[in-house]
């Protein structure tokens, strides 16, 4: 006859099995996409997601969502949505500065460009907190951007969209491994 203490070390064991069955099953099954994502495109899928670390400390992470069929080599020219939700606080002025970086790393854009560009962004997007998201849809042509699902403003410049987006999904990238995470699901 088992003894009390080997009842107890069964059942937990059990329910160890169990709830690691169950979280294994819950990572199996996609998130929701946002209400601003799944407004502007119903139907849409999980493409991909990771994180974005910076020196070992982690900033953000990424969420990739598309209708399917989405095509990685022409994302210029479908729709899409980009949400990346913020680990940390950063200034409005600190996001749109690394973001235009990134694009003149990739491009050559012009310094009157690159004045408007980051004169737009830095109007447009907030100071974010821990736990804030910032959704960028791509109708393609431009950019629209929301923060915790309200719509904050846009750019209807499609060179613009292009190179913002290709921060991320661009093969010229400097983040190639979060790339990958974002584009897991895409089709080849």
């Amino acid at each position: 006859m088992p003894t009390r203490r080997t009842l107890l070390g069964q059942a937990a064991l059990g329910a160890f099995v169990q709830a690691c069955t169950f979280d294994a099953l819950a990572q199996d099954t996609p998130p929701a996409p946002p209400a601003e994502v799944l407004a502007a495109m119903p139907g849409t899928r999980l493409v991909g997601n990771g994180r974005l670390r910076y020196f070992g400390l982690s900033v953000y992470d990424a969420a990739l969502w598309a209708l399917p069929g989405f095509e990685p080599a022409q994302f210029s020219q479908q729709r899409f949505a980009l949400c990346l939700t913020y680990l940390r606080a950063f200034t409005a002025s600190d996001i749109a500065q690394r973001s235009l970086q990134e694009i003149r790393r990739m491009h050559e854009v012009a310094p009157d460009t690159a004045r408007t560009w980051l004169t737009n962004l830095q109007d447009i997007l907030p100071d974010v907190a821990a736990g804030d998201r910032i959704t960028g849809l791509h109708p393609p042509g431009g950019v629209s951007f929301w923060h915790q699902g309200r719509r904050i403003g846009g750019m209807g410049d499609a060179a613009f969209g292009t190179k913002f987006f290709g921060i991320w999904l661009g093969e010229a990238t400097s983040e190639p491994k979060l790339r990958n995470a974002l584009l897991a699901r895409a089709a080849t």
